[in-house]
């Protein structure tokens, strides 16, 4: 089954169980301050997740482009990825466990769905603590599905629990679905850790809340929330090895194929692998309106390119990236048809991008050969420090392997053992950074955050004003403490409209205006001159957040009753976010 099909399918199979479809939000959340991607599906639904009431009712279904960089540096295994879809339904207090179970399962094992024989198929369920206990309703219900109590495991917290994201707040039981991937029958009794057993899907069952002593309460509207990676089943449905063994990256590789004049090779190598991967998310992420730059989302982009674009040197390949790009456009355009309204900005973008580190690599050239003029002719060994090493990958990109093969030209050594030193303690501090950055997360909705989000309404608005109607939200991070708003602007702000836009939002705050909401289709809401900030996130239904005159946006988050309750606005700071991108920091005072 190809990868297109089992998207359809899936959101068939749902539809078919009164879901509503939604389409897949932008890369770049809009209320979770916690991630700079979209993580997970559940991360467009937080609000409703919370208890805010969809437009398209209790159950949705969906397929949700997702970034994850948590593991950036194992990309060019045949298993990572940094960019996925993740096919997902949901329960917003609808139905629960025994439900979603048989949802499941007959969408796994129906003749008219995949067709998965119940042998290739295992189970697990949360085993119960101390705190909570073991998930008989979940267990009970596989049996009752005809599976043997032999291909359903019992596990803990470690692989059955899903959240708080922090120290409290909403969490439950999972149960995870497993296949058989290896040759011959599957073996009688399911053993987890078995890597021949592929997880293929898991659903959530948000039932409890950890309060502040550490208890779980039972929550009174429960949730469910599942998840199935698209590329995982489907290498997994056509007997392949690994994703990138699909028709979601082959075009890739025969594209690359192409550029090198080569006939395919039997087997792809981590390069081609770090190519496919870092392109298809960069294509991605500059389709949701991200360009590459210095910090956060602009600074991930950025390195996947670069990294993107070193491998491909190695590979003898010079200016490539907009050739792959077009590749990736023209098979995901017709389900994101936003990479085809963007594809001009993404090409461009790449070009510069790529165009501008090689010009950085060079520079690191000429680096490499001070580090060479400084040793004297007469030493007998000579070496590039470990430190060194590190300094020219961090500076300029340029991997262990590449110094390595220059210095060996030189007759040179490198300190690999220094420089893997350093490249570890590199990586702690960013992974340390990264469990800040991408811990996820259900987004803070208290009453702080939802005058601060509804200040951002007012930003925008003003700005539009004072600059002009190009100005659109190119993302935002909102706290309970302050806002975060990137737009699209190429000069810097002078003090003159920086002051105007602040004048203008507080006019707005004091002049208490009502803000209303309204729920009508998208359509309705362009017709009515509402601003809809990531068009394709939206589903038949949406809500309008009107402020008297001033303002009208298509928006999801929280919002508060009248711009009263906003006390003042102040613009903190002002700077440049990425290429063409320009950010405000501001806060709101309280009388």
């Amino acid at each position: 089954m190809r990868a297109n099909e089992l998207r359809k399918k899936y959101i068939d199979f749902f539809k078919s169980k009164g879901h509503r479809e939604i389409k897949s939000a932008s890369l770049i959340p809009e209320n979770d301050p916690t991630c700079l991607f979209t993580t997970a599906g559940m991360h467009p639904l937080v609000p409703y997740l919370l208890g805010a009431k969809h437009p398209l009712g209790t159950r949705l279904c969906d397929a949700q482009k997702c970034i994850r960089t948590g593991d950036i540096d194992e990309v060019g295994d045949p298993v990572h990825l940094t960019f996925f879809e993740m096919l997902g339904n949901w329960s917003l207090g609808d139905y629960f466990k025994e439900d979603a179970i048989k949802f499941s399962f007959e969408f796994l094992t129906s003749p008219d769905w995949l067709n998965i024989p119940l042998e290739n198929l295992a189970f697990t369920v949360f085993a119960g603590d101390e705190n909570c206990p073991f998930d008989s309703e979940s267990y009970e219900t596989w049996r009752s599905l005809g599976v043997p109590a032999e291909r359903i495991a019992k596990l803990g917290k470690k692989d059955n629990w899903w959240g708080p994201a922090g120290q409290t707040g909403p969490c439950g039981p999972d149960t995870e679905m497993f296949y058989w991937t290896g040759s011959g029958n599957a073996p009688q009794v399911f053993d987890p850790a078995d890597k021949l057993w592929v997880e293929i899907w898991n659903d959530v069952f948000i039932q409890y809340n950890k309060n502040q002593e550490g208890k779980y309460e039972p929550l009174a509207k429960q949730n469910v929330d599942t998840g199935m990676g698209l590329e995982r089943v489907t290498a997994v449905l056509q007997g392949k090895a690994s994703c990138y063994d699909t028709e979601l990256f082959q075009p890739i590789f025969t594209c690359l194929d192409h550029l090198r004049g080569i006939p395919a090779p039997a087997t792809r190598c981590d390069s081609e692998r770090i190519i496919a991967d870092h392109s298809r998310a960069a294509v991605f992420i500059i389709g949701d309106g991200i360009t590459p730059g210095k910090v956060d989302q602009a600074y991930v982009l950025r390195r996947l390119i670069r990294r993107a674009v070193r491998e491909g040197r190695k590979l003898g390949m010079l200016n490539f990236m907009p050739a792959v790009a077009e590749v990736i456009i023209e098979n995901f355009g017709e389900v994101y048809p936003e990479l085809k309204n963007r594809a001009a900005i993404i090409i461009e973008e790449l070009q510069i991008e790529e165009k501008q580190f090689n010009t950085t690599l060079e520079n690191g050239t000429r680096e490499f050969e001070k580090l060479i003029a400084r040793v004297p002719a007469h030493v007998a060994n000579k070496s590039i420090s470990g430190k060194n090493a590190f300094f020219l990958y961090e500076t300029y990109g340029f991997p262990i392997e590449l110094t390595e093969e220059m210095a060996r030209e030189k007759g040179f050594t490198v300190d690999r053992e220094g420089y893997l030193k350093a490249y570890e303690k590199h990586q702690e501090l960013s992974r340390q950074g990264a469990e800040q950055k991408f811990k996820g997360g259900l987004a803070d909705n208290s009453e702080a955050t939802a005058k601060l989000h509804t200040a951002t309404h007012l930003l925008q608005a003003a700005l539009r004003q004072v600059l002009g109607e190009h100005v659109q939200q190119r993302g935002s991070n909102i706290t309970a403490d302050r806002l975060r708003f990137d737009f699209s602007h190429h000069d810097k702000m002078t003090p003159e409209q920086l002051n105007e836009v602040e004048k203008l939002v507080n006019q707005a705050i004091e002049a208490k205006i009502p803000i209303n909401c309204r729920e009508m289709s998208f359509d309705e809401a362009q017709s009515d001159g509402a601003i809809g900030l990531f068009e394709d996130r939206y589903g038949e239904c949406v809500k309008v957040f009107t402020i008297g005159e001033f303002s009208k946006e298509v928006c999801g988050g929280p919002h508060a009753d009248n711009t009263a309750a906003l006390g003042k606005f102040k613009i903190q700071k002002e700077e440049s976010s990425s290429r063409g991108v320009r950010r405000i920091k501001a806060i709101l005072i309280q009388p």
